[in-house]
């Protein structure tokens, strides 16, 4: 970070000048390139060589574009590009004093990744989760740290959406609370306090709509560009449900999906079946090629 910026930083997280971020899919090499962005060093890991290097080519990708679009000065790309550190060791978190895991929304993986980070991280550090579902407070349970472990949920994709939802597990402090929420601020994004329930707010609210939109499709309540359509030019949605599944990921709605029907115990959050049988059949949406539409490799 620079010394004119580290100067004006002020708050909880003011010490935060390095992050590791587990996972370097959609949202993992998005979160890792916001905050490079904003000045912070960057520890990007996941478990392949070939995955960490997409992740960079990612974002060297999106950096690119950023900088035509907004007209950056020639050195302002590469310059973020090199706060990033890539790498498949998860040792690299040792000096972090904030670590963000963003792996797949499965609890099993999480457990793994968040007891290995529980061991390496420093004492005071941080544990964030990227989870868009599952519960805080049972993630934090499975380190020594449940007062220092936080939902950090960010949205797709992370670089343009503004909103963060900040969820506190059963055991999270107030200091963790405040630290995450001004760091959150220096991203430059809005961060909402949200309780932690299954979907905490914005995936209760939005991924039954996504799944009845699913519904309407398998029923023939209309075409899928019909039923995108209504919601864009009838409810005035910048994108239609369907649409949305696909940039998300057809497998993260159906996991969601199944942690709210778990987690609260009602019919009305079944997993729609062409859901379940599209991501059976790998059709996962823009990441595979092909969900409800289809996307030709470029």
């Amino acid at each position: 970070m620079s010394t004119q910026v580290a100067a004006a930083v002020s708050g909880p997280s003011a010490a935060v000048r390095k992050v590791a971020v587990i996972g370097g899919g959609t949202m993992g090499n998005g979160i890792a390139q916001t905050f490079a962005t904003s000045e912070f060093e960057v520890a990007l890991i996941d478990v392949k060589p070939e995955f960490v290097d997409r992740a960079l080519a990612t974002i060297t990708k999106n950096l690119d574009r950023m900088a035509k679009k907004q007209g950056w000065e020639a050195a302002r790309a590469p310059a973020i590009l090199a706060r990033i550190a890539g790498g498949t060791a998860l040792e690299a978190a040792r000096d972090c004093q904030v670590v963000i895991e963003a792996v797949s929304e499965d609890f099993a993986l999480k457990r793994q990744v968040f007891e290995a980070i529980d061991r390496l991280a420093p004492a005071g550090a941080v544990l964030a989760t990227n989870t868009s579902s599952i519960s805080i407070t049972e993630i934090a349970a499975v380190t020594k740290r449940p007062d220092r472990v936080i939902g950090m949920h960010f949205m797709n994709p992370v670089p343009v959406m503004p909103l963060i939802e900040i969820i506190r597990g059963l055991a999270t402090s107030d200091a963790t609370y405040a630290l995450t929420e001004d760091l959150s601020k220096r991203l430059g994004k809005t961060p909402v306090s949200v309780n932690d329930y299954p979907g905490f707010a914005i995936n209760r609210i939005l991924m039954p709509m996504i799944n009845e939109a699913a519904y309407a499709l398998m029923e023939g309540v209309a075409t899928r560009e019909a039923i995108d359509t209504v919601m864009r030019l009838g409810a005035n949605h910048p994108m239609g449900p369907l649409t949305l599944a696909d940039l998300i990921g057809l497998d993260t709605c159906l996991s969601i999906m199944e942690v709210l029907h778990t987690g609260l115990g009602d019919s009305k959050y079944r997993p729609c079946p062409l859901l379940r049988k599209m991501v059976k059949a790998g059709h996962l949406g823009r990441k595979s090629g092909r969900g409800f539409y289809e996307y030709p490799a470029a």
